[in-house]
């Protein structure tokens, strides 16, 4: 699965992995601390794998970042001949009121165009040859 590919993650966010694994293919229980600049601020976010049910699902969880709770659920499926990925984000800020202002205004659109851009990247390397270096070779049978 490409969008479990770790290179292809940071490509989208802006970000490296620089703690836990680094490279290759998330699997279930895998953790990964993830740093760069977000809106002008140094940024951490710590990414667990807690479920993980190949090819159809995974979901991460925020284990530690500036988000109150942070959770990511990523489901799969095959409709009319193509890979359809569907992602649910679900998520609070800190700081109640003001932080709900905050993630309607700012984070919300900004969450949308990193996706939009995650599946773009996502469409052109998966209907080129270019997905070959992505993904191991004992994968690629999904």
């Amino acid at each position: 699965m490409l969008s479990t590919n770790i290179e292809l993650v940071g490509k989208t966010l802006g970000m490296k992995p620089i703690e836990g694994k680094t490279q290759g293919t998330i699997v279930q229980g895998d953790k990964l601390l993830w740093a760069g600049w977000k809106f002008g601020f140094p940024q951490m976010h710590e990414s667990l794998i807690t479920r993980y049910e190949r090819p159809v699902f995974f979901q991460d969880t925020m284990g530690r970042g500036r988000f109150k709770r942070f959770q990511h659920d990523h489901h799969l499926f095959y409709m009319d001949g193509r890979t359809v990925l569907n992602d649910k984000i679900r998520f609070t800020l800190p700081l109640s009121w003001a932080g709900r202002i905050v993630a309607r205004a700012i984070l919300v659109p900004y969450i949308s165009r990193v996706l939009r851009r995650r599946m773009k990247l996502l469409k052109k390397i998966a209907e080129s040859q270019e997905w070959r270096k992505y993904l191991p070779e004992e994968t690629r049978a999904d």
